[in-house]
């Protein structure tokens, strides 16, 4: 639940945006700058459009700051203009990322197992149901992500999900919204929310698992 303290602290923010206050523009852009381009970077295919795509939310953020009416968070509002923002982007340039291409639209993995069947043992195994190949072990989750490498492959693999896949793990394990966020942003149900998020971090768990094999047997 947002304190009382932040709700006078986004008033006080709402008022001076619609004033034309440049120092509560710069305010907002300090704060919430950085999670935008995070964003803007996972849909669309280089930084230099990223800037631009966050560059086009400020401007409709300031040219529809008198229509905003505090029916959600300002940072969940923002969010939501990058990310139609940047979606738009996409289409208009014809641009994605690679893997995406290979998707349908609308496709968000909704049909797919979170882990491959293949992984757990069939009727005829010794212990039916149980893991043939159990997940491997990465150690303490600080020491992996000092890894260069690693985190490319982490990125990689989130940038390879379908968009809203992509929208819900960056949203929630990146930035660190809360569920409700995340709904309110993207206007889904919090069934729809779960599922996104398992499916989500089930094919980057799988992308990482690739990797510290790869790491693993080349040591």
């Amino acid at each position: 639940m947002t304190s009382p303290s932040a709700v006078d602290d986004e008033a006080r923010l709402l008022d001076g945006l619609r004033a034309g206050d440049e120092a509560a523009f710069r305010e907002l852009v300090t704060a919430h700058g950085p999670m935008l381009m995070r964003l803007a970077m996972m849909h669309v295919p280089s930084r230099a459009v990223a800037e631009e795509v966050v560059q086009e939310t400020w401007l409709a953020v300031l040219s529809g700051i008198d229509r905003f009416e505090g029916r959600s968070s300002l940072r969940t509002w923002l969010t939501s203009i990058l990310l139609n923002t940047a979606r738009t982007r996409g289409e208009r340039e014809r641009r994605t990322l690679p893997f995406s291409l290979l998707r349908r639209r609308g496709e968000e993995g909704r049909d797919e197992p979170a882990v491959p069947p293949a992984r757990f043992q069939g009727r005829r195994g010794e212990q039916p149901g149980q893991w043939a190949r159990p997940p491997l072990e990465w150690g303490p989750p600080e020491d992996w992500l000092e890894a260069e490498a690693t985190r490319g492959v982490l990125l990689k693999a989130i940038a390879s999900l379908a968009p809203r896949q992509r929208a819900v793990i960056a949203l929630r394990d990146i930035s660190g919204w809360s569920p409700e966020e995340v709904r309110n942003a993207l206007d889904v149900s919090e069934t729809n929310q779960r599922v996104l998020l398992h499916r989500a971090r089930s094919k980057v768990r799988a992308e990482l698992e690739k990797h510290f094999e790869a790491v693993k047997d080349g040591s």
